[in-house]
């Protein structure tokens, strides 16, 4: 299961090289699991809809870590923060500069989205946010259209678009991580983990890389996400541990 950063015909696209490249380094069939939105994502995790590995940024490997017994395996060398990015003409005031007007984001409880909200945390001077986008690229190209403002996007993405500027960057977090479920095979589960750290020797898996923002996994420890879950606070459904 990964998240729905893209629609589900793109993502089977974009991840169809990894799921490849993962039955052949390991001899076991892989089917991507591509959720419709992050609406029905985050239901699928509260429930435990039974999975064998996720793909997912910290915020959800936290939980899934505490509240499901999800082991990490590898994680991106690179760290995910978030840029918020305007229009030049919005952007001299900062933050302020914003206010009232469209902002696009990925819906809630993408990371994205939970790093805009406390970037206003006055429900009284906030922007228009607006979940429209189909993915954290298409964001920007909503700006380029005339059609927001601004964007909340990777700051890996942001980094490509010097045209737009820079008004915030977020607090950095372990980057998207590959966990297991409890249910897999330590044999499996090891031979996943072994695949997904050399797969940056493989050539092919280039674009694979290059669209999640990641050079390299690297191995991945619960202690490397250890309260990340704090950025679900707030949304739908979410239940502090122990509550």
């Amino acid at each position: 299961m990964v998240e729905p950063r893209y629609p589900a015909d793109q993502a089977a696209e974009v991840y169809r090289p990894l799921i490849e490249y993962l039955s052949k380094s390991t001899g076991f069939r892989f089917k991507l699991v591509a959720p419709r939105n992050y609406h029905f994502h985050w239901r699928d995790i509260r429930n435990n809809k039974p999975v064998d590995f996720a793909f997912e940024e910290a915020h959800l490997v936290d939980y899934r870590i505490s509240r499901h017994g999800f082991i990490p395996l590898a994680r991106t060398a690179e760290r995910s923060t978030y840029t918020l990015l305007a229009d030049a003409a919005y952007a001299e005031n900062g933050l302020d500069g914003l206010v009232g007007y469209r902002v696009i984001s990925m819906p809630s409880p993408s990371l994205g989205s939970a790093l805009l909200a406390r970037m206003y945390r006055n429900p009284l001077t906030q922007p228009d946010i607006r979940s429209e986008a189909a993915s954290w690229r298409d964001g920007v190209e909503i700006v380029f259209s005339g059609e927001a403002e601004g964007a909340m996007v990777p700051s890996f993405i942001a980094d490509q678009y010097p045209n737009l500027v820079a008004i915030q960057r977020s607090e950095e977090f372990a980057g998207p991580a590959v966990t297991a479920a409890p249910s897999v095979d330590p044999a499996v589960r090891d031979a996943v983990k072994a695949a997904l750290l050399a797969l940056h020797e493989d050539e092919s898996l280039y674009e694979v890389l290059v669209e999640i923002g990641a050079s390299r996994f690297e191995e991945a420890t619960a202690a490397d996400y250890k309260g990340a879950e704090r950025m679900l606070e707030g949304f739908f459904g979410y239940q502090p541990a122990g509550g």
